[in-house]
């Protein structure tokens, strides 16, 4: 059994044009003498690697909390692409995992440079996906991501954003992308594990 992090350390994540970074405050050090060490930090829900919940984009979805951990936990299908990935190629991606493992195509994460077009949005949309994962802070196109975010949370998609996929090659693992429990908020943070069971 092999685990691999694909998450990002949170201070040094990368993170989306106009949000907050992480900041980290060292409130307690044995090395100035205090009994114990002590760190606060504040952040943002969508910094680094994080899980967009509805609510993100609609005024009426699901807050983080809401979510049932299913989604975020169980097989998923790790594939390779770089670009846009259009509707045939969501569709190659689809047929391949459910062909290895029906399951793990209910989780598709993309390893690369990748940005999801609306229209492979829509056969995403119209499948048994209930999570989609990629490596930018952002699943569509960072200059306009609203539509993609919309179609897909519209239909409970869970959105796994800044997963670092390096050294994991095309397959079939156990994912946990478990968020942290924010209650009413619209996002969270998660230490995203892929499992080789192999």
């Amino acid at each position: 059994m092999k685990i691999y992090d694909i998450s990002q350390e949170v201070f040094s994540c990368v993170v989306f044009p106009g949000d907050p970074a992480p900041k980290k405050e060292t409130l307690n050090s044995m090395d100035n003498g205090d009994l114990y060490n002590l760190t606060s930090f504040s952040m943002c829900a969508h910094n680094g690697t994080h899980i967009d919940a509805p609510s993100h984009f609609m005024d009426d979805g699901a807050n983080i909390d809401s979510i049932p951990l299913s989604k975020t936990v169980g097989y998923a299908y790790v594939a390779e692409h770089n670009g846009t990935i259009n509707a045939s190629d969501i569709k190659s991606i689809l047929e391949k995992a459910e062909g290895i493992y029906p399951e793990a195509a209910k989780r598709i994460l993309i390893n690369g440079r990748a940005t999801l077009s609306f229209e492979a949005a829509e056969v995403i949309a119209a499948s048994d996906v209930v999570l989609f994962g990629n490596e930018s802070q952002t699943v569509g196109p960072e200059d306009a991501p609203m539509a993609v975010h919309k179609l897909l949370l519209g239909k409970k998609i869970v959105l796994l954003e800044g997963i670092r996929l390096g050294g994991v090659e095309e397959g079939v693992y156990l994912l946990n992308a478990a968020p942290l429990n924010l209650g009413g908020c619209e996002g969270a943070p998660c230490r995203a594990i892929l499992i080789d069971l192999k």
